[in-house]
């Protein structure tokens, strides 16, 4: 099996596909590497694509303590995936907490991106809603390890924004249930409390956000209500910054309707690889309506 190894010496396991410049698929919570299976076959024809499995989720290591586990881990651990590919730079495309993971290597490793997809990205953000996010990821934690993965899937399968994926196409629902019920419950535990509960709220990340000038789009549901607001303030903050909302979707976007996400995320990449993605014009975040303001 492939493995990169990241600096605390936690190995993750990935898969690659094709050839070209590089694409990293950074999987979100409820899913792994195989959430990425109609990308892994759509961008592996034109692109060198990987998807690796977080810390926490077989056959990566499950570390047993949660110290293990945090947002800035989440980061390097997409450069730990890159050094070992033995790529200087890659595009960077996550999904929810592979969304944040996502922001987060802009921030900390911004040399080594050449885009960044960020994906369903904002639960927690808001900042009146950070105790009860904070709260939750306990509940979630504390459920898993008292009731197994299996038990805990048949709730969180049907979140609120879910449920578009279900009534969508029941047997892929189907699937991604069964695969959430797989995954280790020591990890899933430890990635609520390690990474999830733990993550900073975006809305005190606005200064970082303003010094990201690698190509950046964020793409969201809009069914998927927690993340819809921390869009529109990722894309006032981040000058390189485009957002694109999927009509009547929820919060696993990638698999509900996996050719339109691959559309616009195929657009933009193939944008950014002609040298055409645009920086703001700075007119346009004028504080007049029309531009005619004395």
């Amino acid at each position: 099996m492939p493995y990169a190894t990241a600096d605390d010496g936690v190995r993750l396991y990935f898969e690659e596909t094709g050839s070209g410049h590089p694409v990293i698929l950074v999987h979100e919570f409820a899913g792994d590497l195989r959430s990425y299976e109609p990308q892994m076959r759509h961008f592996g024809k034109r692109y060198r694509t990987i998807a690796y499995n977080a810390r926490g989720f077989p056959p990566s290591d499950v570390p047993e303590q949660v110290a293990s586990y945090s947002q800035a881990r989440a980061a390097d651990d997409i450069l730990a995936v890159l050094d070992h590919i033995g790529a200087d730079k890659a595009h960077i495309v996550g999904l929810s907490m592979g969304g944040f993971a996502t922001l987060h290597f802009g921030l900390r490793h911004h040399a080594r991106a050449l885009s960044l997809c960020i994906g369903g990205c904002g639960y927690g953000a808001e900042l009146d809603k950070r105790e009860t996010f904070r709260a939750e990821a306990d509940v979630i934690a504390n459920t898993i390890r008292k009731d197994g993965m299996p038990a805990f899937a048949e709730r969180y399968a049907y979140g609120p924004t879910r449920v578009q994926y279900e009534n969508k196409d029941p047997r892929g629902h189907a699937e991604f249930k069964a695969m959430l019920a797989e995954h280790s419950a020591v990890g899933s535990a430890n990635t609520q409390q390690g990474v999830q509960k733990e993550r900073p709220s975006l809305y005190t990340l606005t200064d970082e956000m303003k010094r990201i000038t690698v190509p950046t789009l964020i793409i969201t549901g809009d069914e998927d209500w927690p993340c819809l607001l921390p869009g529109i303030l990722m894309k006032q903050n981040i000058p390189s910054a485009a957002l694109a909302v999927m009509p009547n979707c929820g919060h696993a976007i990638n698999i509900e309707e996996p050719d339109e996400y691959n559309r616009i995320v195929s657009d933009f990449l193939a944008q950014v690889e002609s040298g055409r993605w645009p920086m703001r014009d700075p007119r346009a975040m004028s504080t007049s309506i029309t531009g005619m303001k004395d």
